[in-house]
């Protein structure tokens, strides 16, 4: 037998980076001339007027996802209709790199019952005239998004 050790091998240990995109949903939620908002409590968006939705649990539907996402935010039960599009969220650090990208299916429906409450990660939640949207800080997209929907609904 040897007195011998083996060789150590030192290898770096590679950096351990999020798997991106993400994937979410959100729906914009109409009742008659208003549609379903809710002010985000925390995060990069905290303070700002958005569409409710949140990220696609595992096994889910990116339809169901939304649904589930409105009533979790708003307490608010919603029928979900069809896409309006895709939107890309990608923000970056100073140096360039990815530092979030969130791909999302942004759904419209239309209200079935509810009262719109504060829940989960909003601050508020109320259904907005669609007259006033564009005096609210919302979120990028959204008011284009809330158009879209508006415009598939008639």
């Amino acid at each position: 037998m040897s007195d011998t050790k083996p060789s150590e091998t030192h290898t770096s240990v590679p950096k351990v980076r999020p798997h991106w995109p993400r994937c979410g949903a959100s729906a914009v939620i109409l009742r008659g001339g208003d549609v379903l908002l809710m002010q985000r409590a925390k995060g990069t968006f905290t303070g700002l007027w958005s569409l409710p939705g949140g990220h696609v649990e595992p096994g889910e539907t990116a339809r169901d996802a939304a649904r589930r996402e409105v009533h979790e935010e708003t307490l608010i039960d919603a029928e979900i209709l069809g896409l309006v599009d895709v939107h890309d969220v990608i923000s970056r650090t100073p140096e360039g790199e990815i530092a979030a990208h969130y791909l999302l299916a942004v759904f419209h429906g239309q209200w079935l019952a509810g009262a719109a409450q504060a829940a989960s990660d909003s601050r508020a939640s109320r259904f907005w005239p669609l007259a006033e949207i564009d005096t609210l800080p919302m979120t990028d997209g959204a008011r284009a998004f809330i158009h879209r929907a508006v415009a598939l609904q008639r």
